[in-house]
């Protein structure tokens, strides 16, 4: 009788702890551990992959934390992540424009970005408070819109840097501007630890959770308070004095900042700045990431952020490496798009059935 009873409060916390952690990410994790498992019989080499997946999550990991003062706020993911990134490649371009290189570049990056990231981000978030509740209706539109208009733009703006212009013409910005000389992994090789083939870029890995740290400590200020009972109870909020927009708005510059400052950290870590299109697709994965974790619709916290786009970039970077591997064919770019299409399906389907 009484191994019954241990038995079934065995079973008990086991099922607790499933239903906790979430039984798709729980078949996520599940997999990519057995990606890592086959790896080595697979011919891979598993410290390099190990290596892959710490680097894309250190690249990503700050746009994924942009999604997380939005959904506080009640705004829903940030589908306008492109508007942060333009910010970002405004003020990457114009501290090469300006002679600054090296780490300065990477600082001045930043901050010369933050205006534009303060602009956008409040006439993104006014925009948002004019269509309350149908937030994912317009945002997508919005992120693409900005995107598409600053093709235009960067033919148009009087850049005359001959490390970033057309050499032909002598106007209008490369697709492509490399970043040696400038902050080319400027975060990624500092203070990095290399053990044979496992290389940890602890630079970018401690600078994501130093942002990652203030991002928490202000929701748990008095504004991150009022910012959280906005986005779960309104009414309540508007019963206690809170000024919904005002807080609403803030939450949007706040995630707009955020996706600027995070697509400098990508650009350090790939060695390049893209341009024209390259924005238009980095809200989904970002958005998919967060919800793989475990947020919802007006909860997200640094613990989803950080499973979310682990899983994700895991996932991402193993999955075809170890396929090619075992099926003896280049299929990586056509598994890669299928996986990543398929995780960011079922993020959004999740997302879709969590707002009924």
């Amino acid at each position: 009788m009484g191994n019954t009873n241990r038995l079934s409060d065995g079973k008990g916390r086991i099922g607790s702890m499933v239903q906790s952690f979430g039984l798709p990410r729980l078949i996520i994790a599940g997999f990519l551990l057995l990606l890592f498992i086959l790896a080595p019989f697979a011919g891979v080499d598993l410290f390099m992959q190990i290596t892959n997946v710490l680097n894309r999550f250190s690249w990503n990991a700050v746009m994924v934390l942009a999604m997380v003062p939005m959904i506080h706020a009640g705004c829903g993911p940030n589908f306008g992540l492109p508007l942060g990134v333009v910010s970002g490649l405004l003020g990457a371009t114009l501290s090469i424009e300006l002679g600054f290189t090296g780490a300065m570049s990477f600082v001045m990056a930043i901050l010369i970005s933050t205006p534009f990231a303060l602009l956008f981000g409040g006439g993104y978030g006014w925009l948002l408070n004019k269509i309350k509740g149908g937030e994912m209706m317009i945002a997508t539109y919005v992120g693409f819109s900005a995107a598409s208009f600053m093709c235009m733009m960067w033919l148009l703006l009087p850049y005359s840097s001959p490390t970033m212009v057309w050499g032909l013409s002598g106007q209008g910005l490369r697709t492509t501007i490399s970043l040696e000389g400038f902050y080319n992994r400027v975060l990624s090789d500092f203070l990095q630890i290399r053990i044979g083939q496992l290389v940890i870029p602890t630079g970018a890995l401690l600078f994501f959770a130093l942002l990652a740290v203030l991002v928490w400590a202000f929701l748990h200020t008095k504004t991150g308070t009022a910012m959280t009972a906005v986005g779960s109870n309104p009414a309540f909020a508007k019963a206690a004095g809170i000024n919904i927009d005002r807080t609403r708005t803030l939450s949007v510059i706040m995630s707009t900042w955020l996706a600027a400052v995070g697509i400098l950290v990508y650009e350090q870590g790939f060695g390049f700045i893209q341009l024209y299109t390259a924005p238009l697709f980095l809200a989904l994965p970002a958005v998919s990431a967060v919800l793989i974790g475990g947020a919802s619709v007006n909860k997200a916290t640094i613990t989803n952020v950080v499973i979310g786009t682990f899983l994700f970039q895991g996932i991402l970077t193993m999955t075809p490496t170890v396929m090619n591997a075992m099926i003896h064919m280049d299929m990586a770019d056509v598994i890669r798009t299928v996986v990543s299409n398929g995780m960011i399906l079922y993020a959004l389907t999740r997302k879709m059935e969590g707002s009924r």
